[in-house]
């Protein structure tokens, strides 16, 4: 207490104050004097009581505190009667609650990433052992067409990576918070021609016809170009479902509270146990032939979400899949 340098001021102060008061008082008469002791000697006693009473309540605080920054848990401190100290005590117990949590979050986020982590290496493991299986058959194959499929294999399998690199980058981007989304006037058509255009190739080699209903003139805020990722990481999978002579359906509606986008293909549609994990980041569906990542949905799901609209997928009643995206006024 005496380390407090205000205490070591107001004491001096006191003393010279007491001492004046008892020279006066004896200066008068004698009981003066002795009235002038003894109100100095229990006012002083009353004050150092209540002051190392408050004090022993603001060091167990900080010994409260101590321990947190040692990585204490199941820390309680105790309520006090009086006012500045019970406020100090609530504040303090909200930030330790807080600090918890925290530290719960970031014990989460360690163990998700750890096993985000496995998953990325399992999905990059199983191209590159294919890699290196039809290198060697490449090598020792004096069949020249053998040799040209086993290339085009080679290139297809690092088109695949070079995309499952990409999109990780970008989920690890989104993650971060580094992304800044652009906050602007999107014409629906254009956005939607913008996202079908690297499509168009493989769309007319399977026959995949695909039928656009956009209103003119439709227009929701956001950041263009991710929007045209997030709506083509959608149409990649309408695709993959399809098959060849497939459909594909885009239509868009307006009213006063959203605009909504729904894409619907005439696949054979979900699986009733995948309806809740779609947008799960890795998850590839319960089928063991499944040959996506995991990972286009989850990125699709987070690009939307992080720019106020929503997006579901659900089964169509006339078949196929259907996702709907949201994006409100």
């Amino acid at each position: 207490m005496l380390r407090n340098r205000e205490i070591r001021q107001f004491a001096i102060l006191f003393s010279l104050l007491a001492a004046t008061t008892v020279i006066l008082g004896f200066a008068i008469n004698a009981v003066a004097g002795i009235l002038a002791t003894f109100s100095a000697a229990g006012f002083g006693t009353a004050f150092f009581v209540f002051t190392k009473a408050r004090y022993k309540s603001i060091a167990q605080i900080s010994h409260q505190i101590d321990l947190v920054l040692h990585n204490a848990d199941h820390l309680y401190i105790g309520e006090s009667d009086e006012g500045e100290l019970s406020i100090l005590h609530s504040e303090i117990s909200k930030m330790l609650l807080r600090i918890r949590e925290q530290n719960d979050a970031l014990k989460k986020e360690k163990e998700h990433l750890a096993d985000s982590l496995t998953d990325i290496a399992h999905q990059l493991r199983t191209p590159l052992t294919s890699a290196n299986l039809i290198l060697s058959l490449l090598e020792n194959n004096p069949d020249e067409n053998e040799r040209k499929a086993f290339v085009r294999e080679t290139e297809e399998l690092l088109v695949r990576m070079d995309w499952l690199l990409t999109s990780l980058l970008k989920l690890s981007r989104l993650d971060a918070g580094i992304v800044v989304f652009q906050r602007e006037q999107i014409d629906v058509t254009t956005l939607i021609c913008a996202a079908l255009r690297p499509f168009l190739i493989p769309m007319e080699l399977h026959d995949i016809v695909v039928q656009i209903d956009v209103p003119k003139g439709i227009i929701i805020q956001g950041d263009s170009d991710w929007l045209s990722e997030a709506i083509q990481n959608i149409l990649k999978n309408c695709m993959e479902s399809a098959g060849d002579n497939g459909k594909i359906e885009i239509v868009c509606t307006d009213n006063p509270l959203f605009t909504e986008i729904t894409i619907h293909d005439s696949g054979v549609g979900f699986e009733k146990e995948d309806l809740p994990c779609l947008f799960d980041r890795f998850y590839r569906g319960k089928k063991t032939n499944a040959t996506g990542y995991g990972i286009g949905l989850a990125l699709c799901k987070m690009i939307i979400t992080r720019q106020g609209g929503t997006i579901t997928a659900k089964n169509h009643p006339q078949g196929g899949a259907i996702f709907a995206l949201r994006f409100p006024k």
